[in-house]
């Protein structure tokens, strides 16, 4: 079967003609299961904010010893998980900082680098580009998130490196964090370590970056594609 590998941003446009795009594998930031995306067939992959003229943000990340913030975030409020994360944490506590804007003079970067979970809510997508921002930092994602096929699953193994907390905690956030021992943390503080060049955006690409990564979900699709079409 000759199969063809769709690259979009919106799911949505695959509704248009069904029978046309049925052979077509998505590849998407949206990976939002309960709009059709299918973790066996569709590829994930991460939404990435690319400063202008550079292939990432700057690694303004501290030694694990010297992160003072428990949970850092910063965004407007956009979704539904957005709007409850500020409501129940927005400018009320000194160790889970979460802020609408930031004040003049603060720097989102260098704060997201001193602080040891960086939270990464939802917003009108399921993805966000603050887990990857937290990736380059050694900041530890907490993702919070509903029906979210996270990238590159097939080979990470993201309960290694990262926090999910179901929306529905969101009031518990600071209790769930601390609770999460010094072992722990460091364990996962080192792990997000390790897998961060496989989130790295390189020109030319090199093995094992986001480029690699994105293709090699793609092959293993066609092989998931080939099974499904045989039974």
């Amino acid at each position: 079967m000759f199969l063809l590998y769709l690259m979009i941003q919106a799911p949505d446009i695959s509704h248009a003609n069904p029978k046309l795009f049925k052979n077509f594998i998505k590849v998407l930031c949206n990976a939002n299961t309960s709009e059709g995306f299918q973790p066996k067939r569709d590829v994930s992959i991460p939404e990435v904010y690319l400063p202008v003229g550079k292939l990432g943000p700057p690694n303004l990340g501290q030694h694990p010893m010297n992160r003072s913030i428990l949970a850092f975030f910063s965004g407007g409020a956009h979704g539904d998980i957005r709007k409850l994360l500020l409501k129940h944490w927005k400018d009320k506590d000194s160790q889970v900082q979460v802020h609408e804007y930031l004040q003049r003079g603060q720097n989102y970067t260098e704060l997201m680098g001193l602080s040891k979970f960086c939270l990464c809510p939802s917003g009108y997508e399921v993805a966000s580009p603050r887990v990857v921002e937290a990736i380059h930092v050694g900041c530890v994602p907490v993702i919070i998130s509903e029906d979210y096929a996270l990238p590159f699953s097939d080979v990470l193994n993201w309960n290694q490196f990262s926090v999910q907390i179901p929306v529905y905690n969101i009031p518990k956030i600071k209790t769930i964090l601390q609770n999460v021992s010094e072992g722990k943390y460091m364990k996962l503080h080192r792990n997000v370590r390790r897998v961060r060049r496989h989130f790295v955006v390189n020109r030319p690409a090199k093995p094992f970056d986001l480029m690699h990564m994105i293709f090699h979900s793609i092959w293993l699709r066609r092989l998931n594609f080939r099974l499904m079409a045989s039974q």
